[in-house]
């Protein structure tokens, strides 16, 4: 992997890790535009430097993202609800990660994750299911579109978003998109359910990344494989400081354009990018263009 090709795959999870176009499988399209051949530390790559983006929800939100609640318990709360009360933040975040984490885990064990990421397979996987997700988000607005400012993340809508969250781990579908559809089914406005997703996504991508690090290293596949070199830890560090600098104004951008148009020109952007990439593949095409 060149330094050309990180710079060009980490701006594309930038601009894609909080769109919901789903910037695994844009990533994943990059990587077979530019040629880049699979391989452990390219699996890695993928999936560790989405913390690099994430880590801007905590730069640009970092007064919501630490901050504890003092205002005054309800009079008849017992200890537990005080203490839920006070980090009521965290606690609905933990809400949401738990169905995540235990189907996550579950699917990773399973060898699901690495055939969804094997590029044999998210070739034809990654334009299916921007193609499905594109004409549910054609009409997903008229269907959701009921929240009000005045609905606040409970155990119940979060533990909810969680579980929406899970059909992300198939490239494509978009982790956002889940997500902030899963708040708006449980009456969030796009606004709230898009900040969600956002908080949601620190925790959901810190434990991804922190168990693909631990396997490659603990298990021994970092050395075993020649992973762990000193080109490919810069390559890891380039490539998480040019999507967490992407990542900042692509959120800004997304944030103000989603509550005033909505799903629908994401919805036709995916179904035109899946489009192409199946015809191309139908007619036998490689999609390799640098090599």
């Amino acid at each position: 992997m060149t330094l050309f090709q990180t710079i060009i795959i980490s701006i594309v999870e930038g601009l894609t890790e909080f769109l919901p176009v789903s910037s695994t499988g844009h990533m994943l399209i990059a990587e077979n535009l530019l040629g880049v051949q699979n391989s452990a530390f390219v699996r890695a790559f993928t999936i560790i430097i989405q913390f690099g983006a994430i880590l801007s929800v905590v730069v640009l939100y970092w007064k919501r993202f630490f901050h504890l609640d003092h205002s005054p318990a309800p009079v008849d709360s017992n200890n537990w609800n005080k203490f839920k009360h006070k980090w009521n933040f965290y606690w609905m975040l933990l809400v949401a990660f738990i169905p995540t984490a235990a189907i996550g885990l579950v699917m990773k064990k399973s060898g699901a994750i690495d055939f969804f990421l094997d590029p044999a397979h998210a070739i034809w996987i990654v334009p299916s299911t921007l193609i499905a997700g594109g004409i549910f988000m054609l009409f997903c607005d008229r269907i959701f579109n009921k929240g009000r400012d005045e609905n606040r993340i409970t155990e119940k809508r979060a533990f909810w978003v969680g579980v929406i969250q899970c059909i992300s781990m198939i490239p494509g579908v978009s982790r956002s998109m889940s997500t902030i559809v899963g708040g708006m089914s449980q009456k969030l406005t796009r606004k709230n359910a898009a900040e969600f997703s956002f908080f949601l996504a620190v925790p959901t991508m810190a434990a991804a990344t922190g168990l693909d690090v631990l396997e490659l290293f603990v298990g021994g596949n970092a050395v075993g494989t020649g992973w762990a070199t000193a080109h490919n830890l810069f390559l890891l560090a380039v490539g998480c400081a040019v999507a967490f600098i992407v990542a900042l104004f692509a959120m800004r951008w997304f944030v103000s354009f989603l509550t005033k148009y909505g799903f629908r020109l994401f919805g036709w952007y995916r179904i035109l990018v899946g489009g192409i990439i199946l015809t191309l593949l139908f007619m036998g095409h490689s999609l390799v263009i640098f090599n």
